[in-house]
């Protein structure tokens, strides 16, 4: 219904209804029937000796203007999406977004390089490279110690039986190496000359000038040697030893050992791994692609199903592998997600479908007595219409209530006595039908909201006030660690299959349907929640007839 505008004067839409000219054709055929609130107007266009009716003709020049409006509104409105959209269209015509362009963050790596699969294969080859080039670098070293320390002790030893027979003086000018071994000796006097030489080093200079350190024995260096017949060097690990001579001069024998066999193994590591590691890293990077894959399918699977939900459709659930790994773990969480959003979004549509249905009853009534009111003023009824108002206002707090409590919304709380309030409580609400007894003469502290415990109360006495015959009984007791508060009627009380169902929101027994007497359904359901926001619990017990318990952490006293 549009209600009359009241901008508009009385006074303005009066003459304009009733200058109207008659309508051509006379009073000729039946009547044709015409909408509520159009009825007694015929006598202002001509068509009836009926008088004109001045109220009627201003109600409806107020509703063709209302109606003007309101279509005015809408082709408002109509082209205003129109321009919106041809402004999108132009837009994306022009290759731009029709919403302002934010500025983007910068990727660390660009796509695809972004992918987990990717990343994974990445970091697996990368690791897998470091591993093996570690693993060879420490191989090479491994064996080149060990090959080059045998040749030293080989060299040491020979150089130590050289010196031996030096300081015997068995010394001979050409020493004997073993057949097919590519070593060498020499020894040097201290003034430089060359007391004895193997066949290699015949005729040669010293080979070497480095003696063994003060204190020390033996040296030893590597050192790349040419030696005849062969004029390119080789490397050659020398041992330098000191020794004496027949004549008690000294000298430095010198010995050496070849280390080809050292690098030939070495070069043939390098050669074997230079083929082989590439190759190692792509059998890596396949694995690693292949497994990280098959691992991501589910997690790909659970984006796809979730990208697919929407609103509308929230019964659809994300699959669930069948090992029982990570994965499978994260796809029962996600379900039972959606099983809660699903419960959520159920219980807030059927919210709004109780809550619109419980309004329409109440607005239609004001509507007719606004008609009423309009049409026949002496037929207005005010106190029938305050009750409407109240209720609908009633109806309006309590939807409020319960969406701050559904928001999580917490009140102020303090330390309070219960008994008091409860006292306090029945002792400012009016007389009822029903008298209420009270039994409560001990404290019994809690922590709560006054206001909202208040408004538990007053909901449980309401409710037993439309159901008690002759008495209602309040009791609290302290018995820790809660604070009990009962009220009982000696009503029918609630039968056991509906004593969880009386705390569903907009619900009604079948002995109390009616609006009028059953109220609007939410006490019991804002009571509950406003117990469970307080850590307690409202409950509706056995009989003898009505029987609800409310349960509250009790508190200690200030001392």
């Amino acid at each position: 219904m549009n209600l009359p505008d009241d901008s508009a004067p009385p006074h303005e839409s009066q003459p304009q209804a009733q200058g109207r000219p008659p309508r051509s054709g006379g009073a000729a055929g039946p009547p044709s029937p015409e909408p509520r609130g159009q009825r007694g107007q015929r006598g202002q266009r001509g068509q009836s000796t009926k008088p004109a009716q001045p109220r009627k003709g201003a109600q409806r020049e107020r509703h063709e203007q209302d109606e003007g409006r309101r279509r005015q509104h809408e082709r408002d409105e109509g082209r205003e999406r129109h321009e919106g959209h041809e402004r999108h269209e132009g837009h994306e015509r022009h290759g731009q977004p029709p919403w302002p362009r934010q500025p983007s963050r910068r990727r660390i790596f660009p796509l695809p390089f972004g992918s987990v699969r990717v990343a994974s294969t990445l970091g697996a080859v990368a690791v897998v490279a470091v591993a093996l080039l570690a693993a060879c670098a420490g191989l090479l070293g491994v064996i080149r110690h060990g090959l080059v320390g045998s040749a030293e002790h080989t060299a040491r030893a020979r150089a130590d039986a050289v010196a031996g027979v030096s300081a015997s003086g068995r010394l001979v000018d050409r020493l004997a190496v073993p057949d097919g071994e590519d070593s060498l000796l020499q020894v040097v006097a201290d003034d430089g000359r060359i007391l004895a030489a193997s066949e290699n080093l015949a005729g040669r200079a010293p080979v070497a000038s480095f003696e063994p350190a003060p204190g020390h024995n033996s040296a030893a260096r590597s050192l790349d040697l040419a030696l005849s017949p062969d004029p390119h060097p080789h490397p050659y690990r020398l041992v330098a030893v000191r020794a004496t001579t027949a004549n008690g001069s000294g000298a430095t024998v010198y010995a050496g050992t070849s280390l080809e066999t050292a690098r030939y193994t070495q070069r043939l590591i390098i050669n074997s791994m230079i083929p082989g590691i590439p190759l190692l890293l792509l059998l890596v990077a396949a694995v690693t692609w292949r497994s990280t894959g098959r691992a991501l399918r589910p997690v790909e699977a659970i984006r796809a199903e979730v990208a697919e939900i929407t609103e509308r459709d929230l019964g659809r659930r994300v699959p669930v592998p069948a090992s029982r790994d990570e994965v499978a773990r994260l796809s029962q969480t996600m379900n039972a997600t959606l099983d809660r959003l699903e419960e959520s979004m159920d219980r807030q549509r059927r919210f709004v479908a109780d809550a619109s249905h419980e309004l329409r009853n109440p607005i239609a009534a004001l509507r007719a007595h606004v008609e009423v009111a309009i049409a026949h003023p002496q037929l207005l009824h005010g106190p029938e219409l305050l009750d409407d108002v109240i209720r609908v206002q009633q109806l309006a707090d309590d939807l409020l209530l319960l969406a701050r409590l559904d928001a999580g919304q917490t009140p102020e709380r303090s330390l309070l006595d219960l008994s008091e309030l409860v006292r306090a409580t029945t002792a400012r609400r009016p007389r009822g039908r029903v008298p209420v007894t009270v039994h409560a003469a001990d404290p019994a502290f809690v922590h709560g909201n006054r206001g909202q415990l208040a408004r538990v109360l007053d909901n449980l006495l309401d409710n037993a006030q439309r159901h008690a015959r002759t008495a209602i009984t309040v009791t609290v007791t302290d018995g820790a660690p809660a604070v009990v508060l009962e009220v009982h009627d000696d009503g029918p009380g609630v039968p056991e299959a509906d004593r969880e169902r009386v705390f569903t929101r907009f619900t009604r027994l079948d002995a109390s349907r009616s609006r009028d007497a059953g109220g609007t359904g939410l006490g019991l359901a804002i009571a509950r929640d406003i117990a469970a926001n307080h850590g307690g619990r409202l409950a509706a017990a056995a009989g003898p007839g009505g029987h609800f318990t409310l349960c509250l952490p009790h508190a200690p006293a200030r001392t």
